[in-house]
This record gives structure tokens, sequence and C-alpha cells, in this order.
């Protein structure tokens, strides 16, 4: 009984939260939409960004005033606001979401997730996320394009273009290799040679590499556990029922062949894109054993 009114009143606070600050994030977003010049949609990007971050420390208050949950975050000492980083985390819970904004929310540049073209026009949402500087993206499959061999290249193109906002300014892009969150019958169904993750797709992120590599400074390499052993729910983090979440963080340099080739077309850089996420992989299968064994 007590850790569901734990969760109502979690819950009812979050959401107080949101829409407090929805309504002014959506009105700079606005501003930003109609003024004319760069320096003023700048200083509306800044302003939308400031709101972004104060909801999430907002989150991180409510969290810590309402649950018992320990955020063991471990490798963040380093970090920095001013650097442009290429997040790479395994996906297991949709307590992964707010496990990353405890570990970099304020200490790194605002996160961003590469979102489908078609999410731009969802109602608020789209104009939220297009304020908040959001790559759109549009990908198109191999079979579309054996039939219209003459847009090969032009995805990458796009996504490109909405990247340039980024030049001469921090970014922290997040890539879950995974593609969607673990579970022993995913595991099972793709039969995948590691213990504790799914096969990872390299297409994605050679595709995020194409188009921001040279913008981005370090990979942080992060490795997310629940040392209870299950996967918790987020309705679970509410009621206070996750006792322990550990985000572990390692640095890693970006190695630029990962981004100076052509993945779609040459089977020789496919390859060499592949294998890096191979061992990248592995390594990162048996920290979560051993993580799991001596948390």
């Amino acid at each position: 009984m007590w850790a569901t009114l734990t969760g109502v009143i979690a819950s009812f606070l979050l959401l107080l939260n949101t829409l407090i600050l929805i309504g002014p994030m959506l009105l700079i977003a606005l501003l930003k939409l109609i003024l004319p010049g760069k320096p003023l949609k700048d200083a509306c990007s800044k302003g939308v960004m400031w709101i972004a971050e104060t909801w999430a420390e907002i989150d991180k208050l409510i969290f810590a005033l309402m649950t018992p949950t320990v955020w063991d975050i471990r490798g963040a000492s380093e970090l920095r606001r001013d650097t442009s980083y290429l997040v790479v985390s395994n996906h297991q819970s949709w307590v992964d979401i707010p496990a990353l904004v405890q570990a970099f929310n304020r200490k790194t540049p605002y996160f961003k997730f590469f979102l489908k073209k078609e999410l731009i026009w969802v109602p608020f949402l789209g104009l939220a996320f297009w304020a908040l500087d959001y790559p759109f993206m549009k990908r198109y499959s191999k079979a579309f394009l054996d039939k219209h061999p003459q847009l090969k290249g032009k995805d990458l193109e796009i996504t490109r273009a909405a990247c340039e906002k980024f030049k001469g300014l921090p970014v922290t892009v997040v890539n879950y290799l995974e593609g969607t969150r673990f579970t022993p019958a995913k595991r099972a169904q793709q039969q995948s040679p590691y213990r504790n993750l799914l096969k990872p797709k390299a297409g994605g992120v050679a595709f995020v590499l194409a188009a921001l590599g040279e913008q981005l400074d370090a990979m942080l390499d992060v490795t997310l556990v629940y040392p209870e052993g299950r996967k918790p729910g987020f309705w679970d983090l509410l009621c206070g029922r996750v006792e322990r979440v550990i985000v572990d963080i390692r640095t890693h340099a970006i190695d630029p062949a990962l981004w100076q080739g052509d993945y779609e077309n040459d089977p020789q850089f496919r390859q060499y894109v592949q294998d890096w996420v191979s061992r990248l992989w592995q390594e990162k299968d048996a920290r979560i054993d051993n993580l799991h064994r001596a948390p």
C-alpha cells in the first residue's frame, strides 16, 4: 500500500513539473520559429536547453525525496560540459533513461537522440524536440534504394544538414546499439552470442559517426546494471522498489577511421566498423558479469 502511494505521489510530482515547464519551453520554441536571425534563434535554443536541464534536475530531486534508489555512478569525474560525446549504452529497462539523466544532466551537454523525421509532426512533442535541436533523420531501406538508386546517400546528406546546428557547439548524442530493451526471450530469438546483451546494430552507430564524427571528441561507453538481478520497470522506480542502479562510464577516444568510409557500399569498411562494435560488446558483456559478481 505504501509503495503504491509513493508511486502515485511521485507520478503526480513528475507530471506537475512537466506541466509547469512545458509551457515556457513551447513559448520559447515558438519564438525560435518566428524570430529572424541566427543570434536570436541561438538565444532561444539556450533558453530551451536551460528549461530542459532544470526539468531534469527537478526530476532528480523528486526521485531523491520520494524513493530510496541509490544511483551508483562510476567514471563521471572527468565529464565536461564543453566537450562533445557519443554515448553508447546497453538498454535493459525504462529506468535506463532516468539513469542517464542522473549521470549526465548538467555534467555534459544535454543529451540528444537521433529521431525519425516523422516525429516532428507529433503535437507539442515535435515542436519541443525541434526546439531542443534533436536531429531528425530520414533513413531509406536497402529495398527502397534498389528501386531508387538516385537517392543513395540522400538520407545521410539530410541528416548531416540537420546536424549543421551543432557545429561549434558541444553536444552529447546517445545511441542504443541493441535497438530495443534486453529480455531473455529476445536474446534467445536472436541467438545472441552475448550472455547479457542483444546483438548490436553497427549500422546505426556508423550512420551517427558518418554524420557527426568530426565534431565528436570522445565516446562514453555506458554500462547499466541492476544488481538485484531483475530488470525493473518505471513504475517499480516510482514505487521505491529499485534499491540500486549501477551506471559504469568508460571514456574512450574515437578512431577517426570509423567515419572515413562508406558503410553501405564498402564491404571492407563495413567489416571494420562491425569488428569494432563486436569488440566493444564483448568487453561490455564481460563487464556486466563482473559487476553482478562484485557490484
